[in-house]
């Protein structure tokens, strides 16, 4: 009996060990997270980001987000990236997460890097990390590179002749950006780039698509949302379909949310993907492994996506082959 009560009192004892060590792990794992978003709670890409990030690191930790709304209001950037660092101040995460550029130039750099040892992760980076002093001993993260020659392929592919290209994005740091990375990929781009547009207004934009029209085949239309109309920023459901409407030939881009309200079709940048990689490297420095064992990485995983609504607009019957694999959507 004897033996009996000594064997039972040890497995009990080694039952409540164990749910010690399990607990102990769980507060271990409890952490803080701060995470600043360059643009509008709404933007879509935003939206696929957050939704990453909470799935994957939601069970491990408190995550506060943080919106800069530089899309709408570039100029309020600097005030909104010093009410993130207050915030910083009053939680003291134990990792942060920037998302786009804005977020790195007016929060990151002057507030965070080189002063703090938090670690941080980007995302959605579009410029050289060097420009930011990147990577640092606390610093890593994914950068964003668009598809622009496979988004020019899948078009060629649904309506085959494509000599000519115009990019249009608003006026901005994006802009900026995108002028870069076209000037490095315009000996592996396989059509002529004509027109390179920038309008800070609607009424601008549809000028501009209106001379674009005459001497280009293919238009992409990327990072037109904050469009001023009579002082007031646009979405991109209120400024595609109208610049679509004015075109009236193909048009590509390289967003999901840009499709969906009429652009012919893309190979997208994943922004959940983004969100996934840079809260999993997070997840990994917080749990201690040297963020100089995490490095910096680039997006690869492009999708294809077509909206069949603008495909029977334009009367395009594309071979049967090319829907294979691609997802088709519907103008929303």
């Amino acid at each position: 009996m004897k033996k009996i009560f000594s064997c039972c009192l040890g497995v009990l004892l080694l039952c409540l060990s164990f749910v010690a060590t399990v607990s102990a792990a769980a507060d271990r794992e409890h952490y803080k997270v701060l995470v600043v978003f360059s643009y509008e709670e709404n933007a879509p890409w935003d939206v696929d980001i957050r939704e990453e990030i909470e799935k994957t690191l939601s069970p491990y930790a408190d995550i506060t987000f943080f919106y800069m709304d530089t899309k709408a209001s570039l100029q309020g950037g600097p005030q909104k990236a010093a009410e993130a660092f207050a915030l910083y101040n009053h939680l003291h995460p134990d990792g942060v997460i920037a998302v786009d550029d804005n977020a790195q130039s007016m929060f990151v750099v002057p507030y965070l890097r080189g002063k703090v040892t938090t670690p941080i992760m980007f995302c959605g980076v579009n410029a050289d990390p060097e420009l930011y002093g990147y990577p640092t001993e606390n610093i890593s993260g994914i950068l964003e590179r668009f598809h622009l020659e496979e988004s020019m392929m899948f078009s060629r592919q649904l309506i085959k002749q494509i000599d000519t290209f115009a990019f249009m994005v608003k006026k901005g740091p994006v802009a900026d950006l995108l002028a870069k990375q076209l000037e490095q990929d315009k000996k592996h781009i396989s059509a002529r780039l004509v027109r390179f547009m920038t309008p800070e207004t609607m009424e601008e934009a549809i000028t501009m698509t209106r001379e674009a029209r005459k001497d280009i085949d293919l238009l992409f239309l990327v990072g037109l949302w904050g469009l001023n109309q009579d002082g007031s920023p646009l979405v991109e459901g209120e400024i595609i379909p109208r610049l679509i409407a004015e075109f009236d030939k193909p048009t590509s881009g390289i967003a999901a949310s840009a499709v969906r309200v009429g652009v012919l079709s893309a190979v997208i940048t994943n922004g959940r993907e983004h969100g996934y990689r840079a809260s999993s490297m997070l997840l990994k420095a917080m749990r201690g492994t040297p963020v100089s064992q995490l490095p910096i990485t680039c997006n690869s995983h492009g999708k294809r996506m077509i909206n069949v609504s603008t495909l029977k607009k334009l009367n395009i019957t594309p071979d049967p082959l090319v829907l294979r694999g691609a997802e088709l959507v519907k103008t929303r």
